[in-house]
């Protein structure tokens, strides 16, 4: 800051050291008689006294009048003197004391009115500023430190440049950080879609995804001329692997709770699970189709709820037909195989949901999950407490920490498990379905975080994503009052409905996907 006098200041403060010098010509100081007896001197040596004072300013009046006296006047006239020496000499120490004052009170004043002008005309100047071009500008540095993700509405595929800062450097000493952070291909785009709140999270990573298939009327090519090709992204992963656990993806997706995002889950932690399940088979679903003995060219996959529409339907075979089989939960088949069939190519849970099923189903035979030599197990991972089972059952250890603290992953996925049967459903796609298919009314309300797709309806619209033929069974229909909550209940139980799920928004959904022919959806006939 450069500071720059006013030109009067100058002229204020030469008069301001004037007055000062003059006061200092008027410090004369009246003696009286008491100072001078103070000063031990007889009345006959005042004059001498006088006399021998060194050089000031000007004699002091009292002495002055003194010396005036000879010194052989007689004794009454120097008493008489001495009286009126005394009165003049008070009355001309208090005049000088009353005008000290009076001249001290002006300069003070003119001092103080000096020094108010005196920073009153300051002025200063500041660092230039570069003008800002144009709003946009302005735009880019407010959301530049934005914590949340900045949506960008568009109609089409767009790059994003994500502005993430680097985690701490302690989430670093991890044996597989810098493979993860290679450059993969891997890149984050903006599908269409309206502008939304942060929250949402309308952006998700985009890959070349090779389905290796050859199937003329598959669903994707059924999907570009129905109502749902706004909706569809072809090119976003549904499993996680490893090329995803970069540190900006990483900064990116911890904003996001539960299964839709890594919220929770630290990096250590993530990327130690994404290196155990690194090969082709976790990042496919349909991993084992090429070594399958088959002539069909198109892959036609069947998807099981738990509707107790199906008790007593006898689809058991039809199901059994289908090349993949999915299920979900409490997958009870055992004396149920005439109307849900017995074969189990993918199960798709939570450990959560896995831990409550078992509790909840044991009544009715479920004990854990179905277990096969063509069984893949697809983790729906709300808590890192579904990383740490899923790196555990890959490397044939116990559970490290958590709910599940030792307990052996065999147990629920038997004696042959592999990391070639673990795959784990990316957050992106878990958040894309909501967004794009079940975007209930909670997520406008302060309950927004609870809130997710059931696991029922990810594992039937992840089959719309890898499958091309798909048939729903066991899946809510309008007329589920007149259905059992479960296929295995063995007295009627209304449907219960939770606040962390919207059945009836996912029913119509199906009622829509059958509609257009993306998916054949099990109905009763009245």
């Amino acid at each position: 800051m450069n500071l720059v006098p006013h030109r009067g200041c100058g002229s204020a403060a030469s008069c301001c050291l004037l007055l000062c010098h003059y006061l200092r010509a008027l410090n004369i100081s009246e003696l009286p008689e008491s100072s001078v007896k103070g000063r031990g001197l007889r009345r006959g040596e005042e004059t001498a006294a006088a006399a021998a004072e060194p050089d000031r300013t000007g004699p002091e009046p009292d002495l002055l009048i003194f010396h005036l006296l000879p010194p052989d006047a007689p004794a009454d006239a120097r008493r008489s003197s001495a009286s009126e020496r005394s009165l003049l000499a008070g009355t001309t120490g208090t005049m000088m004391t009353l005008l000290r004052k009076f001249f001290v009170a002006v300069a003070v004043v003119s001092c103080i009115l000096c020094i108010y002008v005196l920073f009153l005309n300051l002025e200063w100047t500041s660092p230039a500023v570069p003008p800002i071009r144009n709003q946009q500008d302005v735009t880019q540095r407010t959301h530049s430190s934005s914590e949340e993700p900045k949506e960008l509405p568009s109609r089409q595929n767009n790059h994003l440049k994500l502005l993430v800062s680097t985690p701490p450097t302690k989430l670093l000493p991890v044996q597989n950080v810098k493979q993860a952070n290679k450059s993969t291909g891997v890149q984050a785009a903006k599908p269409a879609g309206p502008t939304d709140p942060p929250y949402i999270g309308d952006s998700y990573m985009t890959e070349t995804v090779s389905l290796h298939t050859l199937c003329p009327d598959g669903i994707r090519a059924r999907v570009q001329n129905s109502e749902f090709r706004e909706r569809f992204l072809e090119q976003i992963p549904v499993l996680q692997s490893l090329k995803h656990a970069s540190l900006e993806q990483y900064e990116r997706l911890r904003r996001y709770p539960g299964t839709h995002g890594w919220g929770g889950v630290d990096y250590n932690t993530l990327v130690e699970t994404l290196s155990v399940l690194n090969t082709s088979a976790n990042r496919e679903m349909l991993d084992d189709w090429q070594s399958r003995s088959n002539t069909s060219r198109c892959r036609r996959c069947a998807v099981v709820g738990n509707g107790g529409i199906l008790n007593g339907s006898k689809k058991g075979k039809e199901i059994d037909g289908h090349h993949y089989i999915f299920r979900t939960n409490g997958a009870v088949t055992k004396g149920f195989e005439e109307d849900v069939g017995s074969r189990t190519t993918h199960y798709t849970f939570s450990t959560n949901t896995l831990m409550n099923s078992m509790r909840s189903y044991s009544r009715y035979g479920y004990s854990r999950p179905p277990v096969s030599k063509e069984t893949r197990y697809v983790f729906l991972p709300d808590h890192d407490r579904d990383y740490l089972l899923a790196k555990a059952a890959a490397t044939h250890t116990l559970v490290e920490r958590g709910p599940e603290k030792n307990q052996d992953p065999k147990k629920y996925f038997g004696e042959d498990v592999s990391a070639e049967k673990l795959k784990i459903y990316h957050p992106d796609f878990v958040r894309y379905l909501r967004n794009r298919f079940l975007r209930a009314n909670i997520l406008k309300g302060r309950y927004r975080n609870i809130y997710r797709p059931s696991t029922g309806a990810v594992m039937l619209l992840a089959a719309l994503h890898t499958c091309d033929q798909v048939s729903a069974y066991g899946f809510m229909t309008p007329d589920y009052t007149l259905y059992s909550d479960h296929y295995f209940d063995t007295k009627y139980h209304p449907v219960a409905f939770f606040a962390n799920h919207d059945f009836r928004l996912e029913m119509k959904l199906w009622q829509q996907l059958h509609a257009a022919g993306l998916i054949k959806l099990y109905m009763r006939q009245h």
